[in-house]
């Protein structure tokens, strides 16, 4: 697969030329000279602090309101379809009113990611619990448990695979959400460093700084799954 994705990187650099696309070898020369620079590294640091918050905030935020929301029939046919159409709104509509609100800086950027990131959480979640089995249900109203323990010992095992998922997603979303913070609302970061490399049309710079995305993006993935995996098996 990374074999492919390689060989059609290459074609692509034949056909459009290094005016459009840098080839695999001079990006990753690239990323590597970036390396060495200090201000590359200043740049990952401001773009992870901001994406770590926003990935908090949406875990904090979304989980529980999709758990709360999932788990009562009536929130569940009110709200849900309001998070839907909300998630469904293209998030730059709502830029200018984050920019009034945070101004420029890490709120904003924080801002951005977490309202990439909580809908997919609580919608997953929402849907989780909806596709529980009633006789999950039904067993903890017989056993007297209460809200809490019902949510905690019932419903998260039951759910947890497709909550995983939303969480993966969510985590994903956060991060672009996070990256187009900084292209509008920041004046340092992995985003604002892209942003001014397209400006001076710096191609090399443009590639590497997206891969090195994409290498970020995987390894946050990778863990998700890891820890997935791990929960399943215990």
């Amino acid at each position: 697969m990374i074999l492919a994705a390689l060989a059609l990187w290459q074609a692509l650099f034949v056909l459009a030329g290094p005016d459009a696309i840098a080839s695999p070898l001079t990006t990753l020369q690239r990323l590597i000279a970036l390396g060495y620079d200090p201000r590359f590294w200043t740049n990952t640091a401001a773009t992870l602090a901001a994406f770590a918050y926003a990935c908090v905030l949406s875990i904090v935020i979304g989980l529980p309101l999709g758990v709360a929301v999932g788990a009562h029939k009536l929130a569940r046919g009110v709200v849900e379809p309001m998070l839907a159409a909300l998630y469904s709104i293209p998030k730059i509509t709502l830029y200018p009113v984050i920019l009034l609100i945070f101004g420029l800086g890490l709120s904003a950027k924080v801002a951005f990611g977490v309202i990439h990131g909580v809908f997919p959480i609580a919608l997953f979640a929402i849907g989780a619990i909806r596709n529980l089995s009633p006789s999950l249900l039904r067993t903890a109203r017989i056993l007297h448990l209460s809200p809490r323990q019902t949510a905690a010992s019932v419903i998260m095992p039951a759910a947890l695979p497709e909550i995983l998922t939303g969480l993966r997603i969510g985590v994903a979303a956060a991060l672009l959400g996070t990256i187009i913070g900084e292209l509008f609302a920041s004046s340092q970061g992995l985003g604002f460093m892209l942003i001014r490399a397209m400006e001076n049309h710096q191609v090399a710079d443009i590639m590497a700084v997206t891969l090195f995305l994409f290498i970020i993006a995987g390894i946050a993935n990778a863990a998700l799954l890891a820890i997935e995996h791990r929960l399943q098996w215990t």
